[in-house]
């Protein structure tokens, strides 16, 4: 049983924490890298993942009050959360939870770093230009604080609205028997444009190059976090789904099943 569950977490969690071995190495061959020097990296690296990762996936815990006030609100307005069968989609895809969505979280975590920086230079008192997820050479409290803040929100976000999108939930209005999908356009186009947005911040910050790199670091730096993030999500929805779907108060209806199809947005 040890060895099975070795193996699952390894397959699972294994290309993320294979990325953030290869950027410690990096780090110490060639000197510099990501933001971290020689063999600092081994625990400038560790400490920086654990605490991105940790404050990811302990938001999780909230998703049920927030599916309770979810629900309370819907039932107080003209529609309902109605559940899809066959929609539902709870195993862990390689392209969807490896790929897409760990750039989901980039790409939103990107535009709140930038656009929030200036209300760090406020705080903190001071100028600087770096993106808010890269570590500084001294502490400042400011930045930890509204870096961590960043998180906390980017993971109560993506979480609800991949709840929503796992379970099979659409939203359906009552007045005129619509059925649409929760997030749709927001889970898929909203991490683009603001990844978008935040590249050409950026690009207005600094030179193209400069602007290119700091980019790239980003990426290697937010990658496993995110990565980890997104299997830890899924595998958390599959031992929770009833109890949030309970929470969020879903009804199933046999017409509802008919109209979802090509009319389903």
């Amino acid at each position: 049983m040890p060895s099975r569950n070795f193996h699952r977490w390894t397959k699972e969690f294994g290309h993320a924490f294979l990325v953030l071995i290869a950027t410690i190495v990096i780090s110490i061959l060639i000197g510099e890298f990501a933001f971290m020097r020689g063999w600092e990296a081994i625990y400038r690296g560790l400490f920086r993942f654990f605490r991105i990762a940790f404050f990811l996936c302990v938001p999780l815990l909230l998703l049920s009050p927030i599916f309770s006030n979810l629900g309370f609100v819907m039932r107080r307005r003209k529609g309902i959360f109605v559940q899809i069968k066959g929609k539902e989609e709870l195993e862990i895809h390689p392209m969807k939870h490896w790929v897409f969505r760990p750039f989901q979280g980039i790409g939103i975590g990107l535009l709140f770093a930038v656009k929030l920086l200036g209300v760090l230079q406020v705080v903190t008192g001071s100028n600087t230009t770096e993106p808010l997820f890269l570590p500084r050479g001294q502490f400042q409290p400011g930045r930890l604080l509204i870096a961590t803040g960043i998180t906390i929100l980017v993971a109560l976000l993506l979480s609800t609205l991949w709840t929503m999108d796992d379970l099979g939930i659409r939203y359906f209005n009552r007045k005129d028997y619509e059925i649409k999908m929760v997030g749709k356009y927001v889970g898929t186009l909203m991490p683009i444009v603001f990844g978008l947005y935040g590249v050409l911040s950026l690009l207005g910050k600094f030179s193209t190059v400069q602007a290119l790199l700091y980019l790239f670091q980003v990426v290697v730096i937010l990658y496993p976090p995110f990565a980890v993030f997104s299997v830890f999500h899924a595998l958390f929805v599959q031992r929770t789904a009833e109890n949030l779907l309970k929470r969020l108060n879903v009804e199933e209806s046999n017409i509802l099943d008919r109209r979802d199809g090509p009319e389903d947005r």
